[in-house]
């Protein structure tokens, strides 16, 4: 989390976000430390006074070289949740993050005096950052997000499940995913012909495999489902379907 013109010295992440959620108007959620860089800088900003950006790194849950899988930016204005707002942010967050106690949902909740901001330094603060603009960098380049698309976008039904069942594949059915190589055509004889096909990403929309070609230079392919899946039953008729289309 970056905040132009205010220094963070720490390295190992530990000023960034305990916990975040969407909001349904597209805003986003932010826990953090009471005592870091963030929380004290918007302590006192009203409506644009404080702007920030957000990057996201998608890393890949399985060990492969190159497990940087894509990034994401987010950009807008940071202000804390102040009065009423409070209680309804701590139960979207505790929807995503169950352990919110942990996290210090209860301090963040404390209410504000009536000088302002709290004197002492609380543990733990809410902030909103409201979306101005976002971009996403990924295997198949570089786009920007409009704020209203963002609040429109659903969360993908596999991303709690992706880790897991990108495993299962791996592990019980690798022949399965090599053979995914035969639906790449002519290709298939130039990018498939080293070492195991990995399973590295998966949604709704489809799989994403790494092979490794005659230079031993890793290529990623995706296999896209004939339509978008809902639930990991559906993922396994869709799987199916992959397969059987590549046996074929």
């Amino acid at each position: 989390m970056t905040i132009p013109g205010i220094e963070v010295p720490d390295d190992l992440g530990t000023d960034g976000p305990a916990a975040r959620a969407v909001t349904p108007d597209g805003d986003v959620l932010l826990l953090v430390s009471g005592a870091s860089p963030a929380a004290r800088a918007a302590a006192y900003a009203q409506d644009d006074d404080l702007t920030c950006v957000i990057e996201i790194t998608d890393v890949a849950p399985v060990s492969v070289p190159q497990r940087i899988r894509g990034r994401a930016w987010v950009a807008g204005w940071l202000t804390p949740v102040r009065g009423g707002d409070r209680a309804a942010s701590a139960a979207l967050l505790a929807q995503h993050h169950p352990v919110g106690e942990l996290l210090g949902l209860g301090e963040a909740l404390q209410p504000d005096s009536a000088a302002g901001p709290r004197s002492r330094t609380a543990a733990w603060t809410l902030l909103r950052l409201e979306v101005a603009e976002a971009c996403v960098d990924d295997l198949w380049g570089a786009d920007g997000v409009e704020p209203d698309d963002f609040a429109q976008a659903a969360p993908d039904p596999l991303a709690p499940h992706e880790a897991e069942l990108l495993q299962h594949l791996h592990a019980a059915h690798s022949d399965q995913v090599s053979g995914l190589c035969a639906l790449l055509g002519e290709r298939s004889s130039m990018v498939c012909t080293r070492g195991a096909a990995i399973p590295v990403a998966l949604d709704r929309f489809g799989l994403r495999v790494r092979f490794t070609d005659d230079a031993d230079q890793p290529f990623d392919a995706r296999f896209d489902f004939p339509e978008p899946v809902e639930s990991v039953s559906e993922l396994r008729r869709a799987m199916h379907a992959l397969f059987e289309a590549a046996a074929d």
